[in-house]
């Protein structure tokens, strides 16, 4: 068992938490690298605390010196993206590139947070009455809290407290406690970049950490990634005692290849967005929905592709995609390709039957053709490197398909036509779009987030939306008249 002991960031110092602790791995070789201390209520309460007293101070920092923290933050990141990467590698396991530009999509929306001044601006109307104005400002709620995903440990942190923290708000940020390491480091280059002591606090923790931020009567909000069943509860938990929540649950992402399509561009794309980070984003594209006669061609071109692909530890510069994040996950994802044949689908490359050195988490790539609706492969959430393709005959046949399943995060069709495209863009529906692109992330300046059981609460996360989910508005009226116009009138106020 490694002594190396990873604690919580609070109140602007690192603290080394209780005797509770679980084990940290490194992925490519199956070994504890490190323990991680799991929080008690108590450590969240201390956390809490922190955040509470830094508030008023932070809320009232002028918005110029808020950007200045934000412009400092995107500097020191985009300098220092190699050695958080390489963090991320050491307990997640993708690839060191694929870490990289993980973190510079978070850096995204850490630049559009650094616009805040033009995101919090309020609105004015002047003379709504006879010397009445009206305005309307937007003012944080107080203590936020942000749950996140072991498949992203920087991009969706950064994703959530920038943007809270920018709107004025402090944060309680409670990472995986599965790769723990790059919470830590962000926050203490938040602090570097200008950040006062306790408006950020990292608290690591399993289960008991979690129920006690959704219990805690100090936190006012919950941002949430993960699992459709886990979002669920902790958007029905967090909403019944009265914080704001948005809850991002899972994905079933379709991609539609048409008759039409170029079939190499999309047999590019279809290994890159289901294999890429070992299929462990909620964007991946887990199901190739071919329509017409394309199914045998395409299938052919991305088993062919799949042979070539370099799997191993992610620090290698050769590696193209490295191991799963545990030992349990390797295992469930494996049994999804084992059940398939026995569901009636055909396993067209099977990922269990590739042989790795070592005790690392890895498994081979999957491809599964012939899979219908109903099959256990189709219907769950594998989070892994398996794809399915699901034949059919028309493109109204494939809409219908993907407007059917409980998830709607990510979906994406390759065509050359444009009308087709265009119908797509209206007929699907799903909360993020690609044409011709298969992972359809949206830039910093839009905001992240699908439908249906993929999302759980009123507004999506990043971007504008993100700044409506963490300030509230207050509208404010006044009038000046003489004090010779007062007067008494118990009449509901008119023009």
């Amino acid at each position: 068992m490694s002594s190396t002991k990873i604690g919580h960031f609070v109140d602007g110092t690192r603290v080394s938490g209780g005797e509770r602790t679980g084990p940290v791995y490194n992925p490519a070789t199956g070994e504890v690298a490190a323990q991680v201390a799991l929080a008690s209520s108590a450590d969240v309460d201390a956390a809490v605390d922190a955040a509470a007293q830094a508030y008023s101070g932070w809320r009232a920092m002028p918005l110029a010196k808020r950007a200045d923290v934000m412009f400092r933050m995107r500097h020191l990141l985009k300098e220092r993206t190699d050695e958080l990467a390489r963090i991320i590698t050491s307990e997640h396991g993708k690839v060191v590139s694929d870490a990289a530009g993980e973190v510079a999509r978070g850096l995204e929306n850490v630049e559009f947070c650094a616009g805040l001044m033009q995101q919090l601006k309020g609105e004015f109307s002047e003379q709504v009455a006879t010397g009445v104005d009206v305005h309307q400002v937007r003012q944080p709620l107080g203590v936020v809290a942000c749950i996140t995903p072991f498949n992203f440990p920087a991009m969706v942190p950064l994703w959530m407290i920038s943007t809270a923290i920018a709107a004025g708000n402090t944060v309680i940020l409670k990472p995986s406690e599965r790769d723990p390491s790059a919470a830590i480091w962000l926050a203490e280059l938040f602090t570097e970049a200008g950040l006062p002591a306790g408006v950020l606090n990292v608290v690591n923790g399993d289960k008991e950490a979690v129920d006690a931020i959704l219990d805690h009567p100090g936190i006012e909000a919950v941002s949430f990634v993960g699992s459709t069943p886990i979002a669920a509860s902790i958007y029905e938990r967090a909403a019944s005692n009265g914080k704001r929540v948005q809850a991002l649950g899972g994905a079933k992402n379709h991609m539609v290849v048409m008759p039409d399509a170029d079939l190499d561009m999309a047999a590019d794309a279809a290994v890159s967005a289901a294999y890429g980070s070992a299929g462990e984003r909620c964007m991946a594209i887990s199901v190739l929905v071919a329509v017409g006669d394309v199914a045998d061609d395409v299938v052919e071109r991305i088993r062919q592709r799949m042979d070539k692909l370099t799997i191993g530890d992610g620090t290698d510069p050769a590696s193209e995609m490295g191991p799963l994040i545990t030992r349990e996950a390797q295992q469930r994802v494996g049994s999804y390709v084992g059940g398939a044949a026995d569901e009636g689908a055909t396993v067209v490359v099977d990922g269990r039957e590739r042989e790795f050195e070592g005790d690392g988490f890895f498994l081979g790539v999957s491809l599964v053709d012939h899979v219908k609706p109903g099959m256990k492969v189709y219907d769950d959430e594998i989070f892994g490197p398996v794809l399915s393709v699901v034949r059919v005959d028309t493109y109204d046949e494939a809409v219908e398909l993907i407007n059917a399943n409980d998830y709607a995060n990510g979906v994406a069709i390759f065509t050359r036509d444009g009308k087709t495209a265009r119908e797509f863009e209206f007929d699907v529906e799903v909360g993020m779009v690609g044409v011709n692109v298969p992972i359809p992330v949206p830039i910093g300046s839009f905001s992240f987030g699908g439908w249906k059981k993929s999302l759980f609460g009123d507004t999506h996360i990043y971007g504008p939306e993100s700044f409506n989910f963490y300030t509230r508005r207050k509208v404010v009226t006044t009038r000046w008249p003489e004090p010779s116009e007062s007067q008494v009138n118990l009449g509901f106020p008119t023009h």
